[in-house]
């Protein structure tokens, strides 16, 4: 076990990843991140930088997650080390942003006035509380999902003005991609806040997946 500080950035990842890669080409080791979900997202950060998505991944949540709601990990630290341990690799969709960061659980901007896509389908136009984008475990692999593999999901609530829509539902979105144009929103990151609005944002799914550690029986 490595200590490392929280949202750990190259100089205190890669070592690690250094060694997690030669001991996975030895024994089938495996990277095991204890802590945030914004620790997770700068570990996937330096794996997606290095070329290093094939590392087996294994979360262990501190406290509430998104991202173990998200791909359906055990919420108690006890029972996410037995997954760890016991749990099985498979590929998981990758989504990145336009400014080089991650979604490993959400990213949530609002509340924002603009429009909402999803691949080419509109999802909002107008002001609402709040935009989640989150990966889609649906989403197929991509060596085997063709050119429609999804992996974005995208929901708006309480859209307050939109021909059609009812006021205060919320209005989802599946897909490849999603993007944003708005007047400035706060942005929130897998739990930690910017520190500047944003006006524009895409989210989209890495040509590549990662590799997460998951109880065997989902």
């Amino acid at each position: 076990m490595v200590g490392v500080p929280a949202r750990p950035g190259k100089p205190d990842v890669d070592p690690v990843l250094d060694m997690a890669t030669l001991d996975r080409a030895g024994q089938g080791g495996r990277l095991v991140v204890v802590g945030t979900d914004a620790d997770l997202a700068a570990v996937l950060v330096r794996l997606l930088r290095t070329e290093r998505l094939e590392v087996p991944v294994a979360f262990v949540p501190l406290g509430p997650s998104v991202a173990a709601t998200v791909w359906g990990l055990p919420p108690d630290g006890a029972a996410a080390l037995d997954v760890a341990r016991r749990g099985l690799a498979r590929p998981a969709p990758l989504v990145r942003d336009d400014r080089g960061g991650v979604v490993a659980g959400e990213h949530v901007v609002g509340p924002f006035d603009g429009v909402v896509y999803c691949d080419e389908h509109e999802v909002l136009r107008g002001d609402a509380a709040g935009l989640v984008v989150r990966p889609d475990p649906a989403g197929r692999p991509i060596e085997i999902g063709g050119v429609d593999v999804g992996g974005v999901a995208v929901a708006v609530t309480g859209a307050r003005r939109f021909a059609g829509l009812r006021r205060g539902v919320e209005h989802r979105g599946r897909g490849r991609a999603a993007t944003l144009g708005c007047r400035p929103a706060a942005l929130r990151r897998d739990g930690v806040d910017d520190d500047r609005p944003l006006e524009r944002r895409s989210w989209y799914r890495h040509t590549v997946d990662w590799t997460l550690v998951r109880p065997a029986e989902t």
